[in-house]
Order: C-alpha cells, then sequence, then structure tokens
C-alpha cells in the first residue's frame, strides 16, 4: 500500500509539473477551453462474491448514460474534476431464486441443477452521481484524436428492482425487498482515445443485505461492469 501510495504520488506529481512547462504555449482562448459532454455506456455485467453453487447464465448487460460537468484544475484546462447526473440499467441472470414465503418472509435459494426454468433474473434500475478525476491530452481547438484517463466513483440510488422467475405454469415476481441495498457506491475508471473508450465499475456495496434461506450462508453480491463507453462534446 505504501509503494502504491508513493507511485501515485510521483505520478500525479510529474503530471502537475508536466503542465507548467506547458501553460506558456496557450493562448488566452484557452480559458474557456473544458469538456462538458454526454456520455453512453455499454457493458456486460458479472456476479462476484457468488455463494456456493450460484452461477450465471444467458447473457447480463448494462446501460448507462448521462451528462457530466467538466470544471478544469489548471491553466491548460486538461486536468479536471468531472460531477454529472446519469441513470444505469442492468439486468442479470443467474441461478439464484427470489420468491416470499406465505407470511411475506422472502426467500433467496440457489436452484437445483435438476430444476428446469425457463427465465430467471433481476434487473435494476439506478439514478447515479458520478465524480470523476479527469486527465487528457487535448486542447481548445484540437478536433484531432487524443488519450483522456479518467478514474473516481459513482453514488446512486436504485429506484427501480425486478426479479423474475418463469417456468411451465409458475411465474414469480418480486419487486420490493427489505433486504435490497438501494444505495450504491461504484469505482469506476475509464481510458481510451477520442470518441470511443473502455470502462470498469465495481460495486463496493452488496446488492443485497442477506442470507440464503436454506443453508443460511451470506449473499454478499457484488457486481463487476466493463464495457465500451462513447464521449459526446
Amino acid at each position: 500500500m505504501k509503494v502504491t501510495l508513493v507511485f501515485f504520488g510521483l505520478f500525479i506529481s510529474s503530471i502537475l509539473w508536466s503542465q507548467k512547462t506547458l501553460e506558456s504555449h496557450f493562448s488566452e482562448a484557452d480559458s474557456l477551453y473544458r469538456e462538458d459532454q454526454f456520455y453512453i455506456g455499454l457493458g456486460i455485467n458479472f456476479l462476484v462474491n457468488k455463494p456456493t453453487d450460484m452461477s450465471q447464465s444467458g447473457f447480463s448487460g448494462g446501460l448507462h448514460f448521462g451528462y457530466i460537468r467538466d470544471m478544469p484544475l489548471n491553466k491548460r484546462r486538461n486536468v479536471a474534476i468531472g460531477i454529472g447526473l446519469g441513470l444505469s440499467f442492468d439486468t442479470y441472470s443467474h441461478n439464484l431464486f427470489i420468491g416470499e414465503t406465505t407470511s411475506g418472509e422472502t426467500i433467496f435459494d440457489v436452484i437445483d441443477s435438476g430444476v428446469d426454468f425457463d427465465t430467471n433474473r433481476f434487473s435494476t434500475q439506478v439514478i447515479e452521481i458520478p465524480i470523476q478525476f479527469r486527465w487528457r491530452t487535448s486542447s481548445i481547438g484540437d478536433d484531432s484524436a487524443f488519450w483522456r484517463i479518467y478514474t473516481g466513483f459513482n453514488i446512486g440510488y436504485m429506484y427501480h428492482f425486478k426479479s423474475t422467475f418463469e417456468q411451465t405454469n409458475n411465474t414469480v415476481n418480486q419487486t420490493d425487498l427489505d433486504e435490497l441495498n438501494r444505495t450504491t457506491f461504484d469505482y469506476y475508471f475509464s481510458f481510451g482515445k477520442s470518441k470511443i473508450n473502455f470502462f470498469f465499475r465495481y460495486n463496493l456495496n452488496s446488492i443485497f443485505d442477506a442470507k440464503l434461506s436454506d443453508t443460511q450462508e451470506e449473499l454478499n453480491l457484488n457486481t463487476i461492469k466493463a464495457g465500451v463507453v462513447f464521449y459526446i462534446l
């Protein structure tokens, strides 16, 4: 950890030092340059920290989009803080059954391999606030391809959740769970060139605060999302 912090400190220092050597090359017009932008991301979703015998099946994907306000920190204006507002829509296909007892208690059980079903998934919709530290190689009037690295966090609220289990003559839907962690906190990292970039997101808190109904194993499900993100000025 100490080595990582030292390396990170040297990296940031080298960036800031390099900015000072370049500031004299830019005109007064550069004082207006910023990268306010819309973004749209498409990715694949993975569930991690799964309980024993739980697995994903089929396709799990997501879409996130929104707008970020750019606030430059240096004269060249290629180092900045970004704060925005966005939406994230995600689906997860798996073999975890989510149901309810006759008394209203939630059931979390891994579906046995011998049980046939057509659909088993849950979907989420989250409103989120991205907060980013941003570095790029662009400047005002630069229409050519340039590199960017953005990293930070997404703080969100899950305003919609739906779990669906379907098999012949049986459908189970759940939308309101006491065990659901509606506040989300994601680490975010993206890098790339021009409008097309790659992103990585890791959910730092579990989706559920629960245990499996039969084995009482902790259900500490986290998510990893990876894909491409398009930035539009």
